[in-house]
C-alpha cells in the first residue's frame, strides 16, 4: 500500500470521534490499526474490503492519490467537517450517500407514482415524483393533490421531501411530510432492467392520516415521465380513481393489485 492509502485511511478516520471508536466499530485491533494508519502494514484483501464497506467506498478508491480521493468522498479538512459526534446521524447519511451508485443520476426526472390510497382504502392514487441529483446526493419530491371522486370535493395538496438512494441493485425512497412533519415513509423499488426507463415497481411503507393512523404497505409502481413537462397539468391529473378508471392502464392497476394468497405473511412486489 503506497502513502496515499495511509492519508486516506486517516482522512476518513478523522470523520469520527476517535481512532478508538472507529477500530471498535470495524472489530479490528487497535494496533494493528495503528500500523495500517502509519504504513507499517497493509490490510488482507478481505481487512480492506471490511474497512472499505465500514466507510462507504470503493476499494480502488481509497488507493487512489490523495487530492482525487478527497474530492470524490466529499469530506472537508479534519475540525472543519459537521458535528458527528453531536449529530451522529450526519455521519450515518453521509456513508449512506456515499455508498449509494452514482449511476442512480440516470433515474433524474418526473414520474407519476401508483399506489392504492392508505387514506382513501379501495382507490387508486396518482401522484407526481420529481427525483433530483444535486452534488452527488440525489433528493426527491412527492405531491399528492388529492380529489377528483367527487368534483365538488376540493383538492388537498400533501408534500414530502425525500432522499434516494442506490444500494447493492434496489433504490431507497425514504420521505417525510415536509407540511406537517408527522410522517415518515418508504419505498424500496427494482432498478431498470430495461434499455429505455419506463416504470419502476416496489413496495411503500406509510401511515394512514386518519384518526388511527395505521401502519400498512402496498405495492407501488413509478412511471416515468422524462425530465421536462408542465407540472401544473402533471398536478392536475393527479388525484383518487375508482378501479376501473379509464384514467389508469389496466397493467399498472394489476401491477399494484394485492390479493393476499392463503398461507403467506408478506407482501411481495408484482414485478409482471
Amino acid at each position: 500500500m503506497h502513502s496515499d492509502f495511509q492519508r486516506n485511511l486517516r482522512l476518513l478516520t478523522d470523520h469520527y470521534k476517535s481512532v478508538a471508536e472507529v477500530c471498535r466499530r470495524l472489530g479490528i485491533n487497535r494496533s494493528q490499526f495503528n500500523k495500517y494508519l502509519s504504513g507499517r502494514a497493509a490490510p488482507s484483501r478481505h481487512t480492506l474490503q471490511t474497512i472499505c464497506n465500514f466507510f462507504g467506498v470503493e476499494e480502488y478508491e481509497i488507493q487512489l492519490p490523495h487530492g482525487d480521493f478527497r474530492k470524490i468522498v466529499n469530506l472537508k479538512p479534519s475540525g472543519s467537517g459537521p458535528d458527528t459526534n453531536a449529530r451522529p446521524y450526519i455521519a450515518y447519511l453521509d456513508q449512506l450517500v456515499r455508498r449509494s451508485r452514482s449511476d442512480l443520476a440516470d433515474y433524474e426526472g418526473y414520474y407519476f407514482e401508483y399506489t392504492f390510497s392508505m387514506t382513501r382504502p379501495g382507490l387508486i392514487l396518482r401522484s407526481l415524483l420529481k427525483i433530483t441529483g444535486d452534488a452527488g446526493t440525489m433528493t426527491y419530491q412527492r405531491i399528492e393533490n388529492v380529489a377528483r371522486i367527487d368534483p365538488a370535493e376540493p383538492r388537498v395538496k400533501c408534500k414530502y421531501q425525500g432522499m434516494a438512494f442506490y444500494l447493492n441493485d434496489r433504490i431507497f425512497l425514504i420521505d417525510y411530510d415536509s407540511l406537517t412533519g408527522n410522517e415518515i415513509s418508504q419505498t424500496v423499488l427494482y432498478p431498470n432492467y430495461q434499455h429505455r426507463l419506463t416504470r419502476l415497481s416496489g413496495l411503500k411503507l406509510g401511515v394512514s392520516t386518519g384518526s388511527r393512523r395505521e401502519p400498512l404497505c402496498a405495492r407501488v409502481v413509478l412511471d416515468s415521465l422524462g425530465r421536462q413537462l408542465s407540472v401544473k397539468k402533471a398536478l392536475y391529473r393527479c388525484g383518487l380513481f375508482e378501479p376501473g378508471s379509464p384514467e389508469i392502464e389496466p397493467e399498472i392497476e394489476d401491477t399494484i393489485t394485492y390479493v393476499s394468497p392463503e398461507g403467506t405473511h408478506h407482501f411481495h412486489v408484482n414485478t409482471q
